[in-house]
């Protein structure tokens, strides 16, 4: 980490500009001024995150409601994060840049591992509250278990926990059901 002290300004603290300028064979995220190394994530991880934005994206495209986009850069102020999966309202596209996306989306869905648990629960949890976005959806590939999060006064409200033998909804997305077997399923389907 000493060569990537280089990046950072003066002030001790990374910002996006600064993580603009590291190099582009790993992944970074900038979580309160510290820069994070980004383990990359395991196979299966990759498959549940896979299949939960095809699933928003096949919803959304259905009935024109916005757009999920799987780990593109989420710029926060002076923060940037890269969650698995984030899906934008119709509404809000202007914060779809080119390079990133400039702005709180309206859903972010973390598949948690062991190396990133308590960050995501806690430090990104807590960006994502204080930026404004309207849903959080932690997802444990290992328990198989989705915990649904909606803004409250203060904090995050649990709007529901459900397990692989539960269809999942969404109270952003009245009418989406995602059967989760089909999610947290090993393998391949029998035909």
């Amino acid at each position: 980490m000493r060569e990537m002290e280089s990046f950072a300004g003066s002030h001790g603290k990374y910002t996006y500009e600064d993580y603009l300028k590291l190099p582009e064979d790993r992944d970074y995220e900038v979580i309160g001024g510290e820069l994070v190394l980004v383990p990359r994530p395991q196979p299966y991880h990759q498959k549940v995150a896979y299949r939960l934005f095809s699933a928003l994206e096949e919803f959304a495209v259905e009935r024109n409601l916005g757009e999920a986009y799987g780990d593109v850069d989420v710029v926060l102020g002076d923060q940037v994060v890269s969650p698995d999966v984030i899906f934008i309202t119709r509404e809000r596209l202007a914060i779809l840049g080119e390079t990133n996306v400039c702005g709180a989306p309206d859903l972010v869905v973390e598949v948690v591992s062991s190396s990133t648990r308590k960050r995501d629960r806690k430090d990104k949890s807590r960006l994502y509250f204080e930026h404004g976005v309207k849903e959080y959806w932690l997802v444990d590939a290992e328990d198989r278990l989705v915990e649904v999060f909606v803004p409250g006064a203060r904090d995050w409200q649990r709007a529901g926990i459900f397990d692989e033998t539960e269809v999942l909804t969404s109270p952003l997305l009245p009418g989406l059901e995602i059967n989760l077997q089909r999610i947290f399923r090993r393998g391949i389907l029998p035909s």
